[in-house]
């Protein structure tokens, strides 16, 4: 099968929330949809998806590394995210560059396979363990080379991080995550655009911004960086996802984190909050007039025991819903759409509160619009990127296709498409091969670098 075709013929594509058969691409050297046509042929070179076929899904949010922490921090007895947190700053304090591109590799590769092609990457482990400086940017750039490798669209979020907590100092393990002030972070973050452009091509790889938390970052700096940061570039931050992140900056600022942002002049259509999990009536209005986008991430936050966040409730204040993978305790887009409609479900005792038309949207459109990019799908202008799944399989045998968001699995998926680029068949990547070796291999090689007993922190 050709790797990269002019024309991509589809056996049947959901296309506005109706499914058509015959659907051809024309696909321009960019990967751009030039032109549609319905009800035809394939003709001589077209790429051929056979089943139906979707819109690719865009991951809002990830954090490539926690992925080596996947069956490895249930405990058996009651614990919580803040010790969770623990496993995840040993991974942190192992890797190097050499590490980190080797694991990512493997983690993107694996979300190619499953159906994504863009993510959204919050990097915060910028420098050495002493919080000494890498030279030339390599932590970030190892991140840029393991996502051109395994041929997925690449957001690298650069994280400010100078705080410990609400007027607590950095612990040792955090050292590695700060540049030390927000001048700091602000003129390191400039070069490293200049670097990636230099480069990546910027139709795969681009840089964002991203604030950890407002624990992370101090009122002093959300006020600098409101006035000194491009406003260009897309924004990020976890937000809310922990009630007592809330108490401690209502006990800190006497204003909930959402109330600080737009306090700060941050809140807007370019910002990302990431979880929203405990949000008041007030913060609910105020990101949905701001029309921001709300990145769910609903199998990490089931994962972590935060708590089901108000989906519906951002969407109709004018909020856009986007779906991450963060922890990739699972990565599996369309597990992503059925928790984010199952927690509304359970939360309220109601059924089709977003609609299988609308769990696309938030796992196609708005992932893309969170990280500054073309939509994927069929339109004209559109990214090529798209996802074949089999309607025949014990998962999906006897759905409607237009349902298959409540059927359908990372299992289903038969082909995933890069910019008309055919980037990975039935599980395994074209060029990378299963994606399962790769991890095996890169985790196996951290947790020999990691050390074993690390000191009891708090992020």
């Amino acid at each position: 099968m050709s790797r990269y075709a002019r024309g991509v013929w589809c056996e049947r594509a959901l296309r506005n929330g109706q499914v058509e058969s015959g659907v051809r691409l024309s696909v321009d050297s960019a990967g751009i949809v030039a032109a549609v046509e319905t009800g035809t042929q394939p003709r001589p070179g077209d790429l051929v998806l056979n089943g139906v076929i979707f819109p690719a899904a865009s991951n809002a949010h990830s954090h490539a590394f926690h992925r080596a922490l996947r069956g490895r921090t249930h405990t058996g007895g009651a614990d919580s995210f803040w010790s969770w947190r623990q496993g995840m700053y040993r991974a942190a304090g192992a890797l190097t560059p050499e590490l980190y591109e080797e694991l990512a590799t493997a983690v993107y590769a694996e979300m190619a396979a499953a159906g994504y092609t863009s993510v959204a990457e919050f990097h915060y482990v910028h420098h050495r363990q002493d919080g000494s400086p890498y030279p030339g940017h390599a932590m970030e750039l190892a991140l840029g080379r393991a996502a051109q490798a395994a041929g997925i669209r690449l957001t690298l979020l650069d994280t400010c991080y100078l705080a410990g907590g609400f007027g607590e100092p950095l612990t040792e393990s955090q050292l590695r995550f700060s540049d030390g002030s927000t001048g700091a972070w602000l003129d390191r973050l400039k070069g490293l655009r200049h670097t990636f452009e230099a480069e990546f091509d910027p139709a795969y790889v681009t840089v964002g911004a991203a604030l950890h938390s407002v624990r992370a970052v101090p009122e002093d700096a959300l006020q600098a960086i409101a006035a000194g940061l491009d406003p260009d570039l897309p924004l990020h931050i976890h937000l809310s996802e922990q009630l007592a992140e809330n108490q401690d900056c209502l006990a800190a600022t006497g204003l909930t984190p959402v109330q600080l942002l737009h306090r700060y002049g941050l809140l807007g259509p370019r910002l990302t909050a990431v979880h929203a999990t405990h949000l008041t009536p007030e913060d609910v209005a105020l990101l949905g007039n701001a029309g921001a986008t709300v990145a769910m991430c609903p199998s990490t936050e089931a994962d972590l025991a935060d708590g089901i966040g108000p989906a519906a409730a951002l969407a109709d204040a004018g909020a856009r819903i986007a779906l991450g993978s963060d922890q990739h305790a699972v990565v599996d887009p369309w597990l992503e759409m059925r928790a984010l409609e199952h927690g509304e479900r359970l939360a309220s005792g109601v059924r089709g509160r977003f609609t299988p038309a609308a769990l696309h949207q938030a796992v196609s459109d708005a992932g893309a619009a969170a990280q500054g990019r073309r939509a994927p799908g069929f339109a004209p202008g559109s990214s090529c990127d798209l996802m074949a799944v089999d309607p025949h399989t014990t998962r999906t045998a006897g759905a409607d296709p237009a349902q298959l968001a409540l059927a359908a699995t990372a299992q289903d998926v038969t082909a995933v498409v890069v910019g008309g680029k055919l980037t990975a068949e039935r599980g395994r990547h074209v060029r990378l091969g299963a994606p399962g070796a790769l991890l095996t291999a890169a985790i196996a090689r951290l947790d020999a670098a990691a050390v074993p007993d690390p000191a009891e922190v708090r992020q």
